[in-house]
C-alpha cells in the first residue's frame, strides 16, 4: 500500500500562489506516475497535472503555463506550484500514486486539501 499526505492548500486572492505539496509513504518503491487531481462542487474530479518517475509531465489544458508540477524522487514528494491563480481553480486538491504490485497497477489517493481562490 502507499499513503499520501498532502499540505498547503488554503485561501487565496484571484491573481496568487499556493503551492501543494504530496509526501508517499509505505511501498514507494513501487510508485510509478504521481499526479494532481481536483474536484469542485457540483462538478467530477479531473486531471490536473500528471508526472512520471522520470520527469515526463502532462498538464490539463486549463492550467497549462500557470502550474507547474515537480518531484523529489529522494524525498517522495510531488509538489505542485500554482500561479496566476483564478476563481475557477477554486476546488479539493488530491494527490494521487500509481503503484505496482501483484495484480496489476492501483490507485492511491490523499484526504484532499483545499483551495479557494476568492477576493
Amino acid at each position: 500500500q502507499v499513503q499520501l499526505v498532502e499540505s498547503g492548500g488554503g485561501l487565496v486572492q484571484p491573481g496568487g500562489s499556493l503551492r501543494l505539496s504530496c509526501v508517499a509513504s509505505g511501498r514507494i518503491f513501487s510508485i510509478n506516475d504521481m499526479g494532481w487531481y481536483r474536484q469542485a462542487p457540483g462538478k467530477q474530479r479531473e486531471l490536473v497535472a500528471i508526472i512520471s518517475r522520470g520527469g515526463s509531465t502532462n498538464y490539463a489544458g486549463s492550467v497549462k503555463g500557470r502550474f507547474t508540477i515537480s518531484r523529489d524522487n529522494a524525498k517522495n514528494t510531488v509538489f505542485l506550484q500554482m500561479n496566476s491563480l483564478k476563481p475557477e481553480d477554486t476546488a479539493v486538491y488530491y494527490c494521487n500514486a500509481k503503484y505496482s504490485r501483484i495484480g496489476g497497477i492501483f490507485d492511491s489517493w490523499g484526504q484532499g486539501t483545499q483551495v479557494t481562490v476568492s477576493s
